[in-house]
């Protein structure tokens, strides 16, 4: 009996997946909250200006490695698992650590055409997060138009969010 392929299970609904990433920022909050207080700490900081960019950068990698250890462990973080939702590899279930990398980077391609936006018109506070709420919703669109209803990064990243209820195919 020949095994189904893992592009022929089925994909979660767009909105299943936008309310997924609310849960998932939710999370994030907390995890990002004490990151912060760790660099906080062990670099004596008292103001969020100071070590601006060196704070960002440690966010950046932590919210990383929470990716990434997710994703290439079982392919779900937290509020996938919650949501049954699964991000697999095109060539295999598992997605390996390379490719997790690949895909976080590439998700970040979600606030570019708003911070862009953003920075052109020189918008300042709730001006700048509508804009870059704008970019993010005309990056979901995106998954409306493909055929298999992926959004764009994982079809860059060559991953693909799967229902996590179906077993994917083993290789």
């Amino acid at each position: 009996m020949k095994k189904p392929s893992l592009s022929s299970l089925p994909t979660p609904k767009i909105s299943t997946r936008l309310v997924c990433m609310l849960y998932e920022a939710v999370l994030l909050f907390g995890v990002a909250f004490v990151a912060a207080l760790i660099f906080d700490v062990s670099t004596q900081s008292r103001n969020a200006l100071t070590l601006r960019y060196a704070r960002e950068f440690w966010l950046f990698v932590v919210l990383g490695a929470y990716f990434v250890f997710f994703w290439s462990r079982s392919g779900q973080t937290l509020a996938m698992k919650t949501w049954h939702i699964r991000v697999i590899d095109l060539e295999r279930p598992k997605l390996p650590i390379v490719k997790a990398i690949v895909r976080y980077c590439l998700a970040w391609m979600w606030f570019i055409p708003g911070l862009a936006i953003a920075y052109q018109f020189e918008l300042k506070n709730w001006s700048s997060v509508i804009a870059v709420f704008v970019g993010a919703t005309a990056w979901a669109i995106t998954a409306v138009f493909d055929q298999d209803k992926q959004f764009l990064h994982d079809k860059l990243a060559k991953t693909r969010l799967v229902i996590a209820d179906e077993k994917p195919a083993d290789k």
